[in-house]
C-alpha cells in the first residue's frame, strides 16, 4: 500500500467518524452529551480538512471549480423551491 492509498483510506476512515459523532449529537439526550459530541466533530472535522489539504498539496485529491453560471442556477432552483 502506497502513501496515496494510506491517506485515501485515512480519509474515509475520518469521514466516517464525523458521520458517527454527527448522529450521536442529534440522538444525544442530554446538553451535556450532545456539547461532548458536538466538540469531538468539529476536532474531526479539522483533522479531517487537515488531511484533505495535505492530498491536495500532493496532488492526490483534486477538485473542479465549479461554475458560476451553473451555482446560480441551483441557487435559484433551490430558491424558487422554497417559495
Amino acid at each position: 500500500m502506497d502513501d496515496k492509498n494510506l491517506m485515501q483510506d485515512i480519509l474515509l476512515l475520518e469521514k466516517g467518524v464525523c458521520d458517527l459523532y454527527m448522529h450521536g449529537a442529534i440522538e444525544s439526550s442530554t446538553q451535556n452529551i450532545n456539547q461532548t459530541f458536538k466538540n469531538a466533530l468539529n476536532e474531526s472535522l479539522c483533522m479531517q480538512d487537515d488531511i484533505y489539504k495535505k492530498m491536495q498539496e500532493k496532488g492526490w485529491y483534486q477538485t473542479d471549480t465549479a461554475q458560476q453560471d451553473k451555482i446560480n442556477t441551483l441557487k435559484q432552483k433551490f430558491t424558487n423551491m422554497q417559495a
